[in-house]
């Protein structure tokens, strides 16, 4: 390894500093949604829980202590727990939206390294081409086929170089924004369900009042009639 370093010219030393980058991103990112692993369905199952009860400083407080960007959002979500579905939705929308930007944060950088990588491996070799030609015209053309071969194999350490920075760089690019977008997904999911529930908790309080509304009007009437009916019967 340290051969094709030395051999490789000063542009070896960029492609090498590129896969310090690489490498810097890609544990950053794998540290981040290791962080921020959670599951969905019982995060939310476990605040529907504390919302049916009313108990919205106990969902607060859980959505606080649980890690990542889904619980985030539903922690904004039930701060504003009084406003309509329309706003609830919108409010959900927006938190989700800056996570985003977290989420995907780097990955442009791994990108990057991943394009640009084999273009310098590319330049590398085209510059040593030159340089091996350069030399042969400065003696004149004669050149033993060992000087060639020896030109050549040192041209072309630059294009395998920046095809092994490339290739993994690429690679994880893809691995995380698969990730990134399923994390998205998860986040869109929470918000809705919570809107759902936080609405679906309030029509339920409704109807129970509307139920007992209901009752006491008809027991109101029938003491009514029953007074009516006595007064008729007194007469």
């Amino acid at each position: 390894m340290w051969d094709l370093i030395t051999q490789g010219g000063p542009l070896v030393w960029v492609l090498l500093a590129l896969s310090f980058a690489a490498t810097v991103v890609v544990l950053e990112r794998v540290l981040y949604f290791q962080r921020n692993r959670v599951h969905v369905g019982n995060l939310v199952l476990g605040l529907a829980n504390h919302v049916r009860k009313k108990a919205f400083g106990e969902a607060l407080h859980e959505a606080a202590r649980a890690p990542g960007p889904v619980a985030r959002v539903a922690h904004a979500t039930l701060m504003r727990h009084n406003l309509p579905r329309a706003d609830l939705r919108d409010i959900a929308r927006e938190a989700g939206q800056l996570e985003v930007p977290r989420i995907e944060k780097n990955l442009r950088a791994l990108y990057t390294v991943a394009l640009v990588a084999p273009l310098v491996g590319m330049m590398g070799t085209v510059m040593g081409l030159i340089e091996t030609f350069g030399g042969m015209q400065e003696r004149a053309g004669f050149s033993s086929v060992k000087m060639i071969n020896s030109g050549v194999h040192e041209c072309l350490i630059t294009t395998a170089v920046g095809l092994m920075v490339a290739v993994p760089a690429y690679l994880f690019y893809m691995h995380f924004l698969g990730r990134a977008k399923r994390m998205v997904h998860r986040i869109e999911r929470a918000g809705i369900e919570m809107v759902n529930v936080i609405c679906d908790a309030r029509g339920a309080t409704s109807d129970i009042v509307s139920f007992g509304e209901e009752v006491a009007q008809a027991r109101w009437s029938k003491n009514k009639q029953s007074v009516e009916d006595k007064v008729s019967s007194g007469k």
